[in-house]
């Protein structure tokens, strides 16, 4: 069940929207002492700066004293931000923009959304700070390794028939990739397998499973260039790393893969001479508000080894 919506709001800072948070019954002494306990990836001596700086604010908008007394059932307002947070060398391309879209291009190596190690060094926080739209949000998502074409909502009204769209799968999607050439696969083929999380250490990974298939792609060849290939891949459905984990259990891993067919270890920063080789090359719908047809392009390319 989804919170009920706040009377207010406090505006976004740099793009980045207020966080909201409700406090419980509880032993703490001091608000210092539930935010420490009960969100740690922020220090508590961040928390007390943060504080001191008017920086958490009441239900009302009032900014709460460092040493003020904690109280159980009341709303918070804080914006997060990291002390040391990786920097993105690369630029978003807006594509499309109106009253109900937000088309935009993105590059390899920026995360969606706020999570982790990433704040401002997402699409979605460098949007609403380019474009002053606070209600932007993204109607489905994109690796952070992949780059192409992806949609935002501009209205929160409109949002549940965009997101339909994606859900009932009535939205056309293409891929390219370059993995290693094969004489021994024959395409075009359509791929069709069940995947499933992976259990243990390797949580991250999909992996193909005996049983209904669940994920379904056709997958052509462009091109060849050496002992590497461009390959055009349309999925029919939307799994989790569908089309890194289908290739790869052809054979066919895609060049710069980190997860597939081996999991990697997490680099403190990203090598960006190396991306995944995969992009979003076209997105196209029956716009349900509108009732246009679009259709967007990539205007990015991939680098062959």
């Amino acid at each position: 069940m989804s919170r009920p919506k706040p009377a207010w709001r406090p505006p976004m800072r740099d793009g980045v929207s207020a966080s909201r948070v409700a406090t419980p019954s509880g032993p703490w002494p001091t608000l210092l002492d539930f935010l420490a306990e009960r969100l740690p990836l922020v220090t508590r001596d961040d928390w007390h700066t943060r504080l001191a700086a008017g920086e958490v604010l009441d239900a009302q908008g009032a900014p709460i004293a460092a040493d003020a007394p904690f109280r159980a059932q009341a709303t918070l307002w804080y914006w997060r931000h990291l002390a040391a947070e990786p920097e993105i060398p690369f630029e978003e391309t807006l594509l499309h923009q109106d009253d109900h879209l937000v088309i935009v291009d993105k590059p390899h190596f920026l995360p969606m959304t706020p999570k982790g190690r990433y704040v401002r060094q997402t699409l979605l926080v460098r949007l609403k700070q380019r474009l002053g739209l606070e209600t932007l949000v993204p109607l489905h998502r994109l690796d952070r390794e992949t780059a192409g074409v992806v949609a935002f909502g501009v209205r929160p009204e409109e949002r549940p028939a965009y997101q339909a769209l994606f859900r009932d799968r009535a939205v056309e999607k293409v891929y390219e990739a370059i993995a290693p050439w094969r004489d021994d696969i024959a395409l075009p083929r359509t791929e069709a397998t069940r995947l499933v999380e992976r259990d243990g250490e390797a949580f991250m990974q999909m992996v193909a499973v005996p049983g209904e298939p669940n994920a379904f792609t056709r997958i052509e060849r462009i091109e060849r260039r050496g002992g590497w290939a461009r390959y055009r891949l349309t999925p029919h459905t939307g799994r989790k790393h569908q089309l890194r984990a289908q290739m790869s259990a052809l054979g066919l891993p895609l060049l710069g893969d980190r997860l597939y067919p081996v999991l990697q270890p997490v680099e403190p920063v990203p090598d960006f001479m190396q991306p995944l080789r995969l992009l979003a090359r076209r997105l196209a719908f029956d716009d349900p508000v509108t009732g246009e047809r679009r259709c967007f392009e990539s205007q990015r390319t991939l680098a062959w080894p």
